[in-house]
């Protein structure tokens, strides 16, 4: 049974700027061209959804952004550093969380061996680190033992965003939060971004194909349409129009 998100204060010390810019990426695989020329921005203090029908390349951007897959021209920058050179994990050590579709949790490590997975990333981690990710996530803390193959899919999300909540990020990035949850646990999810922007200004970008969870939680959208940024704007200005023409199936 999936036990609630703390709805107590947590994790409110300030958190600083956490700006992201992209600037002419253009990505290739293979011979194939999947990024073209995409320049966009993610506003310190934003919440914005990256959004488009499958395969139009939106976990492909992030990707990019972590460094998990190379640019064939164009920048990354954060905060106004430039993250292009920069190793996948130098980009998490520098506070840029990130939760990849599908979770990626390690199954046969417990709880707590998943969580302080997360913590390699930091120099210096704060000795509370864990006890911050118990306190949004309770039913991680009683779970803390138990081998992460063996929790619900609710609970292993739970778990993939608190790993990535533990380095105490400036910039949280989640590739479709939602998939294959049950409602009760999208909602709160909506409610733990909705709260850590908030009380720390967390920037957050999403890929989401829940229109309704978008429409809640973000503050800004990017439309891909065939690896191209096609619209972008707040939240109230994506209108049915777009939505048809570019999002439904």
């Amino acid at each position: 049974m999936n036990e609630p998100m703390s709805a107590s204060p947590v994790l409110t010390a300030p958190v600083a700027a956490g700006a992201l810019e992209l600037r002419g990426i253009n990505q290739f695989y293979r011979s194939s061209h999947t990024l073209w020329d995409i320049g966009l921005s993610v506003p310190a203090g934003s919440r914005t959804c990256l959004m488009g029908r499958n395969g139009m390349g939106k976990t492909t951007l992030l990707k990019c952004v972590m460094g998990l897959l190379p640019l064939s021209s164009g920048e990354i920058l954060f905060d106004g550093a430039d993250l292009v050179k920069q190793a996948a994990d130098r980009r998490a050590g520098l506070g840029v969380g990130y939760v990849p579709q599908g979770r990626e949790i390690f199954p046969q490590l417990s709880v707590e061996e998943n969580l302080r997975l997360g913590l390699f990333a930091r120099k210096a981690p704060p000795a509370d680190a864990l006890e911050r990710i118990y306190e949004l996530f309770p039913v991680l803390k009683r779970m803390a033992r138990r081998r992460g193959g063996d929790l619900s899919g609710g609970q292993q999300q739970q778990l993939a965003i608190g790993r990535a909540l533990v380095l105490q990020p400036r910039l949280l990035i989640l590739d479709e939060p939602c998939e294959g949850i049950q409602p009760n646990i999208v909602h709160e999810i909506g409610d733990l971004i909705l709260r850590l922007n908030a009380e720390q200004g967390l920037t957050v970008l999403l890929v989401e194909q829940k229109l309704p969870f978008a429409r809640r939680v973000a503050s800004h959208f990017r439309i891909l349409d065939k690896g191209r940024l096609v619209a972008d704007g707040a939240i109230a200005e994506l209108s049915d129009e777009m939505v048809r023409h570019h999002l439904t199936v």
